[in-house]
C-alpha cells in the first residue's frame, strides 16, 4: 500500500510542478489596421504566428500536467486525491483559458486585417 501511495504522491507532485513550469506566452501587440503600413501588418502576422506556436506548446505542457494529476487522483490518500483533483481542475482551467485567449487574439487580428484592407483598397 505504501508503494501505491508514494506513486500517487509522485504523480501528483509531477503534475503540480509541470503546471507551475508551463510558461504562458505573452499576447502580441497587434497593429492598428486602420493606420498601419503593410510592414506593420506583416510584423503583426509574424507575431501572431509565433504566439500561436508558443500557445500550442503551452497547452501541450498543461495537458501533460493535468493528465498526470488525473492519474494521481485515482490513487493514494483522500487528501492526495483531493490535491490531485484540484491540480487537474487548475490545469484544465488554464488550458481552456489559453484556448479562449488565442481565439480572442486571432479574432482581433482578423478585425485589424479587415480595417487595413478597408483603409488600403487595391
Amino acid at each position: 500500500m505504501k508503494i501505491t501511495t508514494l506513486t500517487a504522491l509522485a504523480l501528483l507532485l509531477t503534475g503540480t510542478v509541470a503546471v507551475a513550469e508551463c510558461t504562458q506566452p505573452e499576447v502580441p501587440e497587434l497593429p492598428n489596421g486602420a493606420e498601419a503600413a503593410l510592414e506593420d501588418m506583416l510584423a503583426g502576422q509574424k507575431a501572431m504566428k509565433a504566439f500561436q506556436t508558443a500557445n500550442a506548446d503551452y497547452r501541450t505542457c498543461l495537458e501533460q500536467a493535468y493528465e498526470a494529476a488525473a492519474k494521481a487522483a485515482t490513487k493514494g490518500s483522500k487528501d492526495a486525491k483531493e490535491e490531485a483533483k484540484a491540480a487537474y481542475a487548475a490545469g484544465l482551467d488554464a488550458y481552456n483559458e489559453a484556448v479562449a485567449t488565442e481565439e480572442e487574439v486571432a479574432g482581433q487580428f482578423n478585425t485589424e486585417i479587415r480595417e487595413y484592407k478597408a483603409a488600403n483598397p487595391s
